[in-house]
């Protein structure tokens, strides 16, 4: 009898079936963001510098400096990661030769990406990007008191919209087109009411020319502060949830964008009583938005568990955003999605019908029982069954891959 064998039988004794468990875990796609892979630089004709309260620390060797390079990068993540996943892909990451505008970008600009996730077999989110902009220098974009501005805004979002239904019909697969701003006051405002109003007029504006949604899917992301923007912050979470049941279109969940001490896999089941679908960024915020290297710890998992017990993983988008430049960008990659992948696991092999009598009957203490003696099964057996049948490696075998391409890229600076 192999490892996995005996781990097989563990959980069945427990009544959880393995088989099906894999079986599901292989059918989750998440979605990777390009913007780890080079510090949220980008790729237009400015300033390396990212703004709008966005900034990666660090200077380890081997940032992407092109397209190509990027892509291969992403190439040798998604080889050591088990399954098949998507790309999230910010406007600025725009592939060709001449500088192009925001408010001029089309989707000729990003053909590149999408022949290459034909070739990749894989599907594409997209975001328009704005911030590290002279027209966001002051941290306003589409609440900004200058109408001009709030043009240029809207017709960049508009474009992005567009952008992402041609990106869903060509790989035919819906593009989730995720829309955050920076918007907000470094110091106490008098009229947030009156930021407020621009803000959603131009949503409106932006959201107003029809898309078909089996090929894009709006979403709106929330935050509660950032760099320069400390005292408030236009697009709040309370504002987006408003407008996100209003129009009826998707409500972007950023585990950064919320108190250090919320919980936001409670906030999954509240939610999804008045949205039919949501996005999730999934993140490590350490003291403020700080987009750390996601970790399998109670976070993370507590989050897996509620996708999982409140049957919202059909209706949930997953997507990761974290971005550090001290550590190996790609290692980043494939070890985040995989602790995303590894807390999934975890949820799917729990004895939720079990668990959920024990709460039913008002029974805590079996409750609290199973949760406890659970933690002491094989998981790790099972993921790395998981990893085998999927031709990808694990523990020292993952190590060595890893170091050795990021060994690799010395020549890059």
């Amino acid at each position: 009898m192999t490892a996995f064998d005996s781990a097989r039988n563990q959980f069945a004794d427990w009544g959880v079936d393995v088989e099906a468990a894999l079986a599901r875990l292989e059918t989750i796609a998440i979605s990777v963001h390009c913007w780890q892979g080079d510090d949220v630089v980008g790729f237009e004709a400015r300033s390396g510098q990212s703004g709008g309260g966005i900034q990666a620390t660090g200077n380890h060797p081997g940032r992407a400096r092109t397209p190509d390079e990027l892509r291969a990068d992403l190439e040798f993540a998604y080889a050591n990661i088990p399954g098949a996943h998507r790309l999230n892909l910010h406007a600025m990451y725009l592939d060709t030769a001449k500088p192009v505008e925001r408010d001029a970008i089309e989707f000729q600009h990003f053909i590149p990406w999408v022949d290459w996730a034909k070739d990749q077999n894989i599907g594409l989110d997209f975001n328009p990007t704005f911030f590290a902009h002279a027209k966001a220098d002051d941290n306003l974009t589409l609440s900004h008191p200058d109408a001009g501005i709030r043009d240029f805004w809207i017709e960049h979002g508009r474009r992005s919209r567009d952008i992402a239904a041609q990106m869903g019909r060509a790989l035919g697969t819906p593009c989730v087109n995720n829309i955050w701003v920076p918007d907000g006051y470094k110091d106490v405002p008098i009229d947030r009411m009156a930021a407020r109003i621009r803000l959603e007029a131009a949503l409106d504006r932006m959201l107003a020319p029809p898309q078909d949604k089996a090929h894009m899917l709006d979403a709106v992301e929330s935050k509660l502060f950032g760099i320069g923007v400390e005292a408030c912050t236009v697009g709040s979470h309370e504002f987006y949830l408003g407008y996100a049941i209003r129009k009826q279109i998707l409500l972007c969940l950023d585990m950064g964008h919320f108190h250090p001490t919320e919980n936001i896999a409670d906030k999954l089941s509240a939610v999804s009583l008045s949205l039919d679908e949501i996005l999730l960024h999934v993140s490590r915020p350490m003291r403020w938005d700080s987009d750390h290297v996601i970790l399998l710890n109670d976070d993370i998992l507590t989050m897996a568990q509620e996708l999982v017990s409140a049957n919202l993983l059909g209706r949930t988008h997953i997507g990761l955003d974290f971005f550090d430049a001290t550590i190996s960008r790609t290692a980043a990659w494939v070890i985040g999605t995989r602790n995303m992948q590894k807390a999934l696991l975890r949820a799917l092999l729990l004895p939720l019908d079990r668990l959920k009598a024990a709460e039913t009957a008002l029974d805590h203490t079996t409750r609290f029982m199973l949760t406890e003696e659970f933690k002491d099964l094989p998981f790790g057996t099972i993921w790395e069954e998981f990893c085998a049948r999927l031709d990808v490696p694990a523990g020292l075998g993952l190590m060595k891959e890893l170091e050795s391409y990021q060994a690799s890229l010395g020549g890059r600076a």
